[in-house]
């Protein structure tokens, strides 16, 4: 560092420190990036890259942000995801002997942010860290804007799957890795072909559980972690003291906000699994990735952040314990039946800010006046919300009145001390109410009245000497003092400190001049100064409440989502589901609630849906494309979902036998990204279903076997009804659509199988669809009229027909003389390929031709032509 100034050898030494973030070096009003930082921000930025002379014989590259506009060019370098390191000045620069002091006073990571510029306010931002050990993993995870902590683990069964479902349901922004799962480069490409996040590898010691445990304990201030409920985690501390230690690392704050560990046990709800979220668009539309759309955005009626954000969290994780989700619906229920205090309850949930991010600001030392304002003008109403609910009987609205507290001393205390209307800015004064410290009042009246006080104590002092041309006046090397011209000295008191003799006059001070001098000059900047110390201890004070702020703001959250439910079902004819343990799935006019809002009034046509575990629980649902057997058999899961999530559900009645798991198989999408097919991603699909499946499980499964040659197809979709029928440990409750007809033979064949099909009305060469499901199979798949509907060219359509007839004609099953073709047709070059029967019979044709078609099924007709085209071959 030879020949450097001593600013840019502080600069390199803090900078060495962060290595892997873009230094954020204070200077005055301007944050100033250096050497490589300000090449890479001012390219990322788009912003101006200068120089600065540093000591050496070229200048250091430079470029640099306003310090009040800093947090719009850190959001985008976060979200283009580098790692920030915000250092500031320690000292104020006027009181500096030589160079500032400057550190480091936080890391903003992806995972990190706080500010409400930066974050969406009704999504989380999740940091999660990962342990992983042989074949197991510990999960740990935080949102440090509103305090959120949590601790899981995956021991068994296929891990890595249920890790990536994990994943797709937290949507971390971050994750921290241990050396183990570093190692596993395969897993990694998965992960970061999937998910947006920023992946850091952490350092090895933190995930050791000697160490993890001693600072969750020393965090939390605990002699043991059995209070949480994860003291036997042992995966789960090691990702969990990691997650700690790196955020004491980088926020450099005590972050007492985090003061609660959540539990989270796999088998407390129901699983579903990354492919299940993305088909049934739970948060996210399938084509747009866009809210709109989606089942989140059917049911998001929510007042405020908090409630938004837990609902989403209630969405993706649905019960499994009957009585909680009966609570859920009781407290709906009650809403619905008293609506006009639901109505005033929602209309104070509107008036109240997002306490859970207030709070968080609040720790950190982030807070400004206005967000103390919001703070302030959120408890206000709290008072007349606990007063709403002291009416309600149900368990969850009853223990929301009692645990509600009201924090009417916070309330008052910012009432009492915080300034109306407050600038952004902590450094401008006007932060505090008059009246609430008295030397802040004497600086505000100094500051308006000074001159005021000069005249009344020239006055005075005229009064008690009797010196009548006594006059007080001011320079910049006295400050104030008394003038006494010369046929006065004999009047003069004894307490008069002589400090200047002029010609004609003597200069004097007093002390009470003194004091009214301090007061007057410089009473901005000590005003200040001093609200500034007063505010910081009024956050202080509200930071170690912070506790209290978040068990309301979680009861708020909850009421808010409650009340949301409540407005959904009121506004689209909901009805409360009937919750059964016995695997009973009874719908009456179900409708998909997210299609029937897209459509007029009315228009949607209802369907019912009756499934039992083990009995009649695999329907085979036949029908032309466009029909509407995808949107069917959709419906039918999110129903379900609705009623474990606890809402009413779109049905005229709905009986909801509890489900552990939704798996689903619908469309086709090639997954490029690992070179799987169509058909390979499908089948990978499939076989996740079977092998995880329980007899409590739903199982949507669309067209299985489409993407390969149509006997391949038919004997893979076979074999998987009857494996699900037939197999002791499964039966469970399947919706299984499908173009092939000839799995409607099953019915009566294998138990537990029914038939249905979409209701279809021809009118010569056009189809309506009426969308009804009815009992028995399709004998039609409508597939030139649904071509026709789609647009294809007339003349297509035409084409297509002759073939089609063609093909009938030449079908096998039917006679012989039926098939003759005269081969100076057009359509002769087609046909030729097919017809077998053009020669003197073979062994294999007599065989075909003493076969009676009428009797056996396709199953065994594939098994004959296998034979058949094995001794062909031969």
């Amino acid at each position: 560092m030879a020949g450097l100034t001593p600013m840019m050898q502080q600069y390199l030494l803090i900078k060495e420190q962060y290595k892997d973030a873009i230094l954020f070096f204070r200077l005055g009003d301007f944050y100033e990036m250096f050497f490589e930082d300000a090449i890479l921000a001012s390219k990322e930025l788009e912003i101006t890259l200068t120089g600065r002379d540093c000591g050496l014989d070229e200048r250091a590259p430079m470029c640099g942000v306003p310090y009040h506009s800093v947090d719009g060019y850190i959001a985008k370098l976060i979200e283009k995801g580098h790692k920030v390191a915000i250092c500031e000045q320690m000292q104020d620069p006027e009181e500096a002997k030589g160079l500032v002091d400057r550190e480091v006073i936080r890391v903003i990571t992806p995972g990190t942010v706080i500010e409400s510029s930066i974050l969406e306010e009704k999504s989380n931002n999740y940091l999660l860290s990962l342990y992983k050990n042989n074949n197991a993993y510990g999960l740990s995870g935080v949102d440090v804007s509103t305090g959120e902590f949590f601790v899981s683990e995956i021991t068994n069964g296929n891990v890595n799957d249920k890790l990536l479902n994990e994943l797709a349901r937290i949507q971390p922004s971050e994750i921290l890795i241990n050396e183990a799962l570093n190692l596993d480069a395969a897993l990694l490409d998965l992960i970061r072909s999937r998910f947006s996040t920023y992946i850091t590898l952490y350092q090895e010691w933190a995930f050791q559980k000697s160490n993890a445990y001693r600072i969750l304990l020393e965090h939390f201030k605990v002699q043991s972690l059995e209070a949480y409920g994860c003291e036997d985690m042992e995966y789960g501390i090691c990702a969990a003291g990691a997650l700690l230690y790196y955020l004491s690392e980088t926020q450099k704050n005590a972050l007492t906000h985090i003061n609660f560990i959540k539990t989270l046990l796999q088998q407390s709800y129901m699983v579903l699994d990354a492919t299940a979220r993305r088909n049934l668009e739970l948060t996210e539309t399938i084509r747009g990735k866009n809210k709109k759309g989606s089942l989140l955005w059917l049911l998001d009626k929510t007042s405020t952040a908090m409630g938004g954000r837990l609902l989403r969290q209630w969405v993706q994780q649905p019960l499994i314990n009957k009585a909680d989700i009966e609570n859920r619906l009781d407290a709906v229920d009650e809403l619905l039946n008293n609506s006009l205090k639901a109505d005033e309850i929602r209309d104070l949930l509107k008036d109240i800010y997002d306490l859970e991010r207030l709070g968080g600001r609040i720790v950190y030392g982030n807070a400004n006046a206005r967000d103390m304002l919001s703070l302030k003008e959120s408890l206000k109403v709290l008072p007349a919300v606990k007063e709403l609910l002291s009416g309600f009987k149900s368990r969850m609205l009853s223990e929301f009145y009692a645990q509600i507290d009201t924090l009417e001393d916070i309330y008052n205390l910012l009432e009492q001390s915080i300034y109306e209307d407050p600038p952004v800015s902590l450094k401008e004064g006007y932060l505090i109410k008059s009246g609430w410290n008295e030397e802040l009042d004497q600086y505000r009246l100094a500051m308006t009245e000074g001159r005021n006080w000069i005249a009344a104590l020239e006055q005075q002092e005229r009064d008690k000497t009797g010196i009548k041309n006594l006059k007080i006046g001011f320079n910049k090397v006295f400050g104030y003092y008394i003038d006494v011209t010369k046929s006065y000295y004999n009047l003069v008191p004894d307490y008069y400190i002589r400090k200047q003799t002029l010609a004609n006059s003597e200069r004097y001070i007093t002390p009470e001049l003194k004091e009214v001098e301090d007061k007057i000059l410089g009473a901005e900047d000590k005003s200040i100064r001093l609200e500034y110390r007063l505010f910081t201890e009024i956050r202080e004070h509200i930071g170690t409440q912070i506790s209290r702020i978040q068990s309301t703001a979680a009861i708020l959250a909850a009421l808010d989502v409650l009340c949301s439910y409540a407005r959904v079902s009121f506004e689209n004819n909901y009805t409360r589901p009937v919750i059964r343990e016995d695997g009973a799935l009874i719908i009456k006019d179900g409708r998909h609630p997210v299609v029937e809002k897209t459509m007029a009034h009315g228009l949607f046509v209802p369907n019912h849906t009756n499934l039992r575990t083990g009995e009649d629980h695999l329907m085979i649902i036949t029908g032309p494309n466009m029909a509407g057997k995808s949107t069917y058999m959709r419906q039918v899961a999110l129903i379900v979902l609705m009623a474990q999530i606890g809402c009413f559900v779109p049905a005229k009645e709905a009986e909801i036998g509890i489900v552990d798991r939704i798996f689903t198989r619908v469309g086709a999408s090639d997954d490029l990204s690992s070179g799987q097919s169509t058909f390979m991603v499908e089948m990978s699909e499939v076989a996740n279903i079977l092998h995880n499946a329980t007899p409590n499980s739903l199982l949507i499964l669309d067209e299985i076997g489409r993407g390969t040659s149509t006997f391949d197809g038919l004997s893979i979709a076979y074999a998987v009804v009857e494996h699900i029928c037939q197999t002791p440990t499964l039966k469970a409750k399947t919706l299984f659509a499908t173009h092939y007809h000839e799995l409607t033979e099953l019915e009566g064949r294998i138990p537990g199988i029914k038939n249905y099909c979409i209701a279809v009305k021809e009118q010569g060469d056009n189809i309506i669809f009426l969308r009804r499901i009815i009992r028995g199979g399709a004998d039609k798949s409508f597939g030139i009229q649904v071509a026709k509907l789609a647009g294809l060219p007339e003349e297509v359509i035409e084409r297509a027909k002759k073939i089609l007839k063609k093909l009938e004609e030449s079908d096998i099953n039917k006679p012989r003389n039926n098939r003759k073709i005269k081969n100076d047709s057009p359509d002769a070059v087609v046909m030729q390929q097919i017809d077998m029967f053009q020669r003197e019979p073979s062994e294999i044709e007599k065989e075909l031709r003493e076969l009676d078609v009428n009797c056996i099924t396709p199953i065994e007709a594939i098994g004959i032509l296998h034979r058949l085209a094995q001794k062909a071959r031969e």
